[in-house]
């Protein structure tokens, strides 16, 4: 263990699994709500996504459109973003009222992944809707302009769990 070095908050898989599910709402949402088309060949900006687009497509929850050079989603990928919907629902109808300790607490007497738990509330409610703007809200130094570089990044996930610990 080197000097000063700590886990990471979370693994690469799970970073994966939160980012497919980030893209996942930005490719289904219109353009004038925040959502966007993801060309095949990523702008630099996008390039960290490049892992995260092959594992919805492996998934088949994205496939590849050739004719319009871009990842679409799928009726299997719109039923896995049901789902979460759904799963995102349920953790803010069931702990809007409650207080952050007992949320927390009630989630790991269940065993339930606090920060998937937080990460769906943040990324349901918008919250998580612009990264920049969720960074600068923090006071965070320097703020990482390129949001796909921060959702991939141990900061944004040290930020939602320093939400709850």
């Amino acid at each position: 263990m080197g000097f000063g070095r700590r886990d990471a908050v979370v693994s690469r898989e799970q970073k994966l699994v939160f980012a497919g599910i980030y893209v996942l709402k930005k490719m289904d949402l219109k353009p004038a709500e925040g959502g966007m088309e993801m060309p095949l060949v990523l702008p630099s900006e996008l390039t960290p996504l490049q892992d995260v687009l092959q594992e919805l497509v492996n998934a088949d929850f994205v496939e590849v459109n050739r004719r319009k050079a871009r990842f679409e989603v799928t009726k299997k990928g719109l039923a896995y973003l049901s789902e979460i919907i759904d799963e995102a629902e349920a953790l803010v109808d069931e702990f809007d009222e409650a207080s952050l300790e007992e949320a927390v607490a009630e989630l790991r007497s269940r065993n339930v992944d606090v920060l998937r738990a937080r990460f769906l509330w943040g990324w349901y409610d918008g919250e998580l809707d612009d990264l920049v703007l969720f960074q600068q809200r923090r006071g965070a130094e320097p703020v990482e302009p390129w949001w796909a570089d921060y959702l991939l990044s141990d900061a944004f996930y040290e930020a939602l769990r320093s939400d709850y610990e």
